[in-house]
């Protein structure tokens, strides 16, 4: 078995992948402040043959959680953020700096799709542009759903947005303070990531395809206004991608890629952008 890692700072999400057929056996989270040990939402170690990690959390809980691991997995993977991996090209200035959650989708995103636009809806929301020809543009982050609940301190916090909300009800005015913060909170990020997109796209004279992942994917990709995709398993295409193990891997087969949406045309895509700066 293989076992994928994707450690951030609030969730660690895992999943166990079979080394010979390639198909995914099971998954789970657990909150990246546990010690990590084997149980009922832990993998167990013992059938694991090799282990790729992407972490943004504190150095010292990487290190940890490799030290553990190299004493039970024969082969440990880890994940960085180099100035060039499969054809695409960082455009941060100092690339170890970016994100390697952020590396590793941007790198997905392009192997799937060519130039894509990638967007993670986790603790912050990051967006990220690569180019077809692999120039990444580098991205913004915004706070995540709930950190922007958590900074009103209304006493909302623990009250999630039903994913299966429409997004026109999510965009009407609340009527009780718990609506109010819910719907007000949803407006800035689907917005922001409407109006980022379109400002880049125009800028750049490409219409890329949006592909969004995280815990809030779902619930944002109700308010996204251009074709895009849903694809929880961003982060860990990255990782099969930059760490091959199995026969479909090598032929560049991620698991659970989405079909690549169509992007609309540029050209309305300028249309529109033009319409909302004249509101």
């Amino acid at each position: 078995m293989i076992l994928d890692l994707d450690i951030g700072n609030t969730l660690s999400k895992w999943r166990l992948k079979d080394a010979d057929s390639s198909e995914i056996r099971s998954r789970g989270a657990v909150w990246t402040r546990e010690e990590w040990r084997p149980g009922a939402d832990i993998p167990d170690l013992d059938v694991v043959e090799a282990v790729r990690i992407s972490s943004v959390a504190r150095k010292a809980v990487l290190e940890e959680t490799v030290a553990l691991l190299h004493h039970r997995v024969g082969t440990v993977h880890v994940a960085r953020s180099t100035a060039e991996a499969l054809g695409v090209t960082n455009g941060y200035e100092e690339p170890g700096k970016l994100g390697v959650d952020r590396w590793m989708g941007a790198l997905a995103g392009y192997q799937l799709a060519g130039g894509c636009c990638a967007v993670d809806c986790g603790s912050a929301i990051t967006v990220d542009f690569v180019l077809p020809g692999g120039r990444h543009l580098g991205g913004y982050i915004l706070p995540g759903l709930r950190l922007m609940k958590e900074s009103l301190k209304l006493g909302t916090r623990n009250v999630a947005i039903d994913p299966d909300s429409e997004a026109e009800e999510l965009l009407e005015p609340g009527r009780r303070t718990v609506e109010a913060v819910n719907h007000g909170i949803y407006m800035a990020a689907v917005s922001a990531v409407n109006r980022i997109y379109s400002e880049v796209c125009d800028q750049q004279g490409v219409a890329l395809p949006m592909m969004l992942t995280g815990g809030d994917a779902r619930v944002v990709s109700r308010g996204i206004q251009v074709p895009h995709t849903v694809w929880p398993d961003m982060v860990y295409g990255g990782l099969e991608a930059c760490f091959p193990l199995t026969a479909a891997e090598r032929a560049g087969r991620m698991s659970g890629a989405p079909r690549v949406p169509a992007p609309v045309a540029l050209e309305k895509i300028r249309a529109a952008l033009a319409f909302s700066m004249l509101l």
